[in-house]
């Protein structure tokens, strides 16, 4: 009996033991498991137009953030975890726009999307991002990508409703009260038409000449010579490097020689080679990067500025600009969202919201909230003057 009694005890540990080495190999699998998906890169999406109109503008912002994920992966990534970009070229159309931001949801399954480097293509994705919710940070500049407010789309660009007011300021301070008006004809240009037209009527400022042009445009003189016998005080062109470079040409050849003021979709080298004598002596508001060698050095900007500069510059043989830098500052946005709130969407986009808080970047410093996704003011820009053909910091 009492050999029984033992037997059947060590039965009983016996199959105690093979219990617990089963739970115990269970459990390791299981931490396997979530260590090897731990181990997966973070996908993130990149739509820019780094070919076609607006290649100008796209290329360096699709450089850098290429580079930035590199120098993320380098340092040992996020939690051991690296970022992988996915970005493709809408060659500066917004149905290609829309075919690749869906993709990049739907088949690369990515967590965030960086882009829509003009504000048709990004105004265009919109809607994809706000079905998936999935967070987009648009590096485009029309203050309707983010106003009104909505869920799961930030902006890292200056809007017409931070660039216009400093127009208007400079416009002001000269006492250039009769202005001509000249857009193009794209979401960007009507709603920086549509802020100023309400601004400049409260500063006081006419409106003698309200026109607009194609970003496809290669001559402009028509549209001029109606301008020209209006007598402005002052030009204002909006537009980008490649259409308001021709315009601004076209006005000087027509020898209307008022000053002209211009967007900061100029602020790249593009439009200097396009416009050529005729860009000296535009002014137009943008981010400090153009002038930072001119910027104080008691400006909190500025090693951010130069430390950018440094790395770009180096890594592709070419210099950036303040479109590259939206790109910069959406992809720093978003890996300290990701650092603090993992790669769920929604906690991503919760941590962009309520976490970007004084953050200096290339284009200014940001504090976003529920009501503001965009972040910036207007004193994220300084005044430029073109000399000689370079940037000049005009006011800073």
């Amino acid at each position: 009996m009492k050999r029984l009694f033992v037997l059947i005890l060590s039965l009983i540990f016996a199959f105690s033991i093979v219990g617990c080495a089963g739970k115990s190999s269970e459990t390791n699998a299981d931490q396997n498991k979530k260590a090897s998906e731990n181990s997966e890169p973070i996908k993130i999406g990149g739509v820019f137009s780094a070919s076609g109109s607006a290649a100008s503008l796209g290329k360096p912002e699709m450089d850098t953030l290429k580079m930035m994920a590199d120098k993320v992966n380098a340092e040992g990534g996020i939690n051991g975890r690296k970022i992988e970009v996915v970005a493709y070229d809408d060659k500066s159309d917004q149905n290609e726009a829309v075919i690749a931001i869906k993709k990049l949801i739907e088949q690369d399954k990515v967590v965030a999307v960086i882009g829509g480097t003009i504000s048709g293509n990004s105004l265009a994705m919109i809607p994809q991002a706000e079905k998936a919710k999935i967070p987009f940070i648009s590096v485009a500049a029309s203050k309707n990508i983010n106003k009104p407010v909505k869920k799961y789309v930030f902006k890292t660009a200056q809007g017409d409703d931070v660039v216009i007011p400093r127009v208007v300021e400079y416009l002001k301070s000269q006492n250039l009260t009769k202005v001509a008006w000249l857009s193009v004809d794209n979401p960007y240009g009507s709603s920086g038409k549509e802020e100023f037209v309400t601004l400049a009527k409260d500063a006081g400022i006419e409106i003698v000449s309200s026109e607009v042009f194609e970003a496809t445009v290669n001559d402009a003189k028509p549209m001029l010579t109606r301008v020209k016998q209006k007598n402005p005080q002052a030009i204002v062109i909006w537009g980008t490097a490649q259409e308001s470079a021709i315009v601004t040409k076209n006005v000087r050849e027509l020898g209307i020689q008022v000053p002209i003021i211009e967007s900061h979709g100029i602020g790249n080298k593009k439009f200097i080679e396009l416009a050529g004598e005729a860009a000296n002596g535009v002014i137009f508001p943008a981010g400090r990067l153009l002038v930072v060698d001119q910027v104080p050095a008691d400006n909190k900007q500025k090693p951010v500025l130069e430390a950018y500069m440094k790395i770009f510059q180096e890594k592709y043989n070419y210099a950036p600009s303040t479109f590259g830098g939206h790109a910069w500052d959406a992809f720093e946005i978003l890996i300290a969202a990701i650092k603090a709130a993992g790669d769920d969407p929604e906690k991503i986009r919760a941590a962009i919201e309520t976490g970007t808080k004084d953050f200096t970047g290339i284009t200014g410093t940001f504090n976003m909230s529920v009501e503001d996704h965009n972040g910036l003011q207007s004193d994220s820009l300084a005044i430029i003057e073109i000399k000689d053909g370079k940037w000049t910091l005009k006011d800073n």
